[in-house]
């Protein structure tokens, strides 16, 4: 394991000297390891002229990467108090650098933050929480992110499912969205054994880039046509697009009705919202 290079303490001394055993009600799974820390930050590079949002620091393993990779501003969200005298010492070492936010990442209006800098995002999201942070982000402002990158920790499987192609077994309603609106790719793999406590599952690290351009496509109706889509994905899109208009909305736009929802692109469900 790699010692600090920062001058502060290893990770493990930190943890031990504040008593911060990981909470599984908050989904804390801490990473000790700086040399992945490091390989997250440089990942999501570069980061000199950026503000990073950084969601759940904990010890701040992660955050200390972004910090000696050179982000210009790190903004640390973190909700369990225990962690506050920790995350303080970092800003010390790096002064004028290192924000750090009391509070529940659902509920912080990431995007005001930024006091228009360029901004990236990279977190190890708790797992219980890291898919509806993601689907926040990319529509908070559709066309229009308040973000450059999103460079963030999953669970494997949701990881799949955010980069899943039609006709893949992962691909659904977040592959859909994710796909409208970023480029997204997963990075590298993280085992169990990286993770205090180790989690049961694999973790990827997934990066998205925004599409300059968008197709055009309402988000409430696309997120109605893929509810309906994918609820009933063994059935031929005909049924279980009957509510929307079934046959006659698909083959208003050249879709054959006896398809099923994971053969459609990403184009095509646009087009289905455009035509409800």
């Amino acid at each position: 394991m790699a010692q600090a290079h920062d001058g502060l303490p290893p990770l493990r001394d930190i943890v031990a000297t504040h008593d911060l055993a990981p909470r599984k009600a908050l989904g804390q799974n801490f990473l000790f390891d700086l040399n992945l820390t490091a390989k997250i930050a440089r990942a999501a590079e570069p980061l000199d002229g950026f503000t990073v949002i950084e969601i759940g620091p904990g010890p701040g393993g992660l955050t200390r990467a972004l910090l000696a990779q050179g982000a210009t501003r790190v903004v640390a969200i973190e909700r369990d108090p225990r962690c506050l005298p920790v995350l303080k010492q970092i800003s010390e070492r790096y002064p004028g650098r290192l924000e750090v936010i009391e509070g529940d990442a659902l509920e912080v209006d990431i995007a005001g933050l930024t006091q228009g800098a360029p901004v990236k995002i990279v977190a190890n999201l708790p797992y219980n929480v890291g898919t509806q942070l993601l689907i926040n982000w990319l529509t908070a402002d559709v066309g229009n992110p308040f973000w450059s990158s999103m460079t963030l920790m999953f669970q494997k499987e949701v990881g799949l499912r955010i980069v899943a192609a039609p006709g893949a077994n992962h691909y659904g309603r977040l592959g859909v969205l994710a796909g409208w609106l970023a480029h997204a790719e997963i990075l590298f793999d993280v085992p169990p054994q990286a993770f205090t406590p180790p989690p049961k599952v694999t973790s990827s690290i997934v990066q998205l880039v925004p599409r300059d351009s968008p197709l055009p496509c309402d988000l409430g109706r696309l997120e109605r046509v893929t509810q309906a889509a994918f609820g009933q994905r063994r059935k031929m899109l005909r049924q279980s697009l009957k509510p929307l208009g079934g046959e006659a909305l698909l083959e208003s736009i050249g879709i054959d009705p006896a398809r099923r929802a994971e053969t459609l692109s990403v184009e095509e469900f646009c087009a289905l919202a455009r035509a409800v």
